[in-house]
């Protein structure tokens, strides 16, 4: 009948919050030119694994070659480990990638924050007109980094009718 054994796609889970909040950013910003998206710098933070995939991997082999060294993967005790690193961009240049050697928490993001994110704007924006932009992670939104935007945001640079750039969660202007 034309049936066979297939993994499923996988792919990202998006809320319904999240998918309305992405279609008001797009609304909000279907008419940016690209001169206005010079000015937006983005970041993200992704983990790698070091010594294997964490997908299912499938190969072709006849029923005897089941210990045939080229059908078999080998395996590390306790995962093998990986690492995660911080990074951002524009359309300058590339921005920082940072490390990071625990749990991404909001304590630990604030100190990514102050470090690099904050340096990085400021040279690359000098006359306050870049924006950043970040996903909706959980600890990207945390009182504490809000707060810090907030007290770091210059708002004698910015004139009453610059359109601020709002990602999913929240966008700071420097």
């Amino acid at each position: 009948m034309g049936y066979n054994s297939r993994r499923l796609h996988r792919v990202p889970l998006i809320y319904t919050t999240n998918r309305k909040k992405r279609l008001q950013f797009a609304h909000a910003h279907q008419n940016w030119t690209v001169e206005d998206w010079k000015n937006v710098a983005w970041s993200d933070e992704s983990r790698f694994l070091l010594s294997h995939s964490d997908g299912r991997v499938r190969i072709w082999r006849k029923q005897n070659e089941n210990m045939d060294p080229s059908c078999l993967v080998t395996t590390v005790q306790a995962g093998g480990g990986g690492v995660m690193v911080w990074g951002m961009f524009s359309w300058h240049t590339l921005g920082p990638l940072v490390p990071i050697g625990h749990c991404l928490n909001a304590t630990a993001y604030l100190s990514n924050v102050s470090d690099h994110v904050h340096p990085f704007m400021t040279t690359m924006y000098p006359s306050s007109d870049g924006y950043f932009q970040q996903d909706n992670e959980p600890c990207h939104k945390a009182r504490i980094i809000s707060n810090w935007f907030l007290e770091h945001d210059n708002a004698s640079h910015k004139s009453p009718s610059t359109a601020r750039c709002y990602p999913i969660n929240m966008g700071q202007h420097f």
